[in-house]
């Protein structure tokens, strides 16, 4: 289906897998809403709501950058409002902003795992809960949540129990999302890459150069969100996704493109076996 003239909400879309997310459905004419909090570049992480969009504007597109702490309900609704009124609906919501701290039980600061929950889960729930109305009102509604598939192997709940407890929680909701709203037609999927991605979080906050040449660009990510979205809502909804998984039902196993350098043995992500 066309994605056309369609608003697609993103929160994170500032920088990452967020802006290539915002970059690949601007390029096939969708309305692009960037929310996050970055509104001065970030010496680590770079790219700001303004930046993000003048990218999407420069490629043809359409975009509202609004900024917003989805820790925070007031800003969430206005940060809705703003989109409906500016572009009239919300047909797509990417719940893409994320807080992580790989750290065991005794090494997680309070303050860190409240920030994780605040974020990541609450977060999540607030801005789905706020575009709800508008959702239901679009004729092919999509959720699209990045996030794992619940993996209850031991490894992953006892590496990093307060991380792993706030993406799958998240995993949850998508879930819980598809049985809700089914009947309002309203898809919800969770998706997550097989392998890391090159990001400034990455290469600044967790592996570094070395992590990242291991890894694929965030444009396999973006192109995922493109295949789903792109169905219809009522016959591809209530998944836990990998990209590989996605665009390997469109008859794309060649993924090479994608790594960041060319024969690299790569580096399998988080909560995948």
């Amino acid at each position: 289906m066309s994605l056309k003239d369609k608003t697609v909400f993103i929160t994170g879309g500032s920088r990452g897998i967020g802006k290539a997310i915002a970059l690949r459905l601007a390029a096939e004419g969708a309305n692009i809403v960037i929310v996050a909090k970055s509104v001065e570049e970030n010496a680590k992480l770079g790219g700001t709501i303004y930046s993000a969009a003048k990218e999407v504007e420069d490629a043809g597109g359409k975009a509202l950058a609004v900024q917003a702490d989805i820790r925070f309900d007031d800003q969430v609704q206005a940060a809705v409002d703003k989109a409906v009124s500016h572009f009239g609906g919300i047909d797509i919501l990417v719940n893409n902003a994320s807080a992580i701290s790989l750290t065991k039980t005794e090494k997680t600061d309070p303050k860190k795992f409240d920030l994780m929950h605040d974020i990541n889960v609450r977060g999540t729930f607030m801005v789905t809960r706020a575009c709800i109305p508008a959702l239901k009102l679009s004729a092919n509604a999509h959720i699209i949540t990045l996030s794992p598939p619940v993996n209850v192997t031991p490894k992953w709940l006892g590496n990093h129990v307060a991380y792993t407890l706030a993406k799958f929680n998240m995993s949850m909701m998508a879930m819980g999302w598809a049985e809700e709203f089914k009947n309002d037609k309203i898809a919800s999927n969770a998706l997550w890459p097989k392998t890391t991605i090159d990001t400034a979080a990455v290469r600044n906050l967790l592996g570094g150069e070395a992590l990242a040449n291991i890894s694929r660009r965030p444009e396999i990510v973006a192109d995922s969100v493109f295949y789903i979205v792109s169905k219809p809502a009522a016959e591809c909804t209530g998944n836990w996704f990998t990209d590989e998984e996605v665009l390997a039902a469109e008859g794309i196993t060649d993924l090479e493109k994608y790594s960041v350098v060319p024969g690299a043995k790569l580096y399998k992500d988080l909560f995948l076996d």
